[in-house]
């Protein structure tokens, strides 16, 4: 299983990134994809998750109204749109996949390799 995930930045407070996640490697049919973020020193947090079939999403609360999860299952990819940033926002963002329909922030299955997010003052 691969999940590659980009779309990291340096921005400023107030604006706006769209990471993005590209799974492959087996099919996800009964799985959730996600997002977690880490900042070093700190344990991994669980931000958003998505069933790969659509329907009920996940998110954090320190992110809720400002983030949002999409998926588009033709391309595989997984989308987590970061509205209002803040610089506590910043951290490194991985992309993540779990069996299971209704994904509630438990250890995933399988990791990908980060994407870093920078959020200045």
């Amino acid at each position: 299983v691969q999940l590659q995930a980009s779309g990291g930045g340096f921005v400023q407070a107030g604006t706006s990134l769209r990471l993005s996640c590209a799974a492959s490697g087996r099919t996800f049919t009964d799985y959730s994809l996600g997002w977690f973020r880490q900042v070093p020193g700190k344990e991994r947090e669980f931000v958003a998750s998505i069933p790969w079939v659509g329907g009920i999403t996940h998110y954090a609360d320190s992110v809720k109204g400002r983030f949002t999860i999409s998926i588009d299952t033709a391309k595989s990819q997984v989308y987590l749109q970061m509205d209002k940033l803040q610089p506590e926002d910043t951290a490194r963002y991985y992309c993540a996949a779990r069996l299971d329909s209704n994904w509630s922030g438990q250890w995933p299955d399988y990791w990908g390799h980060g994407t870093q997010v920078t959020v200045s003052s």
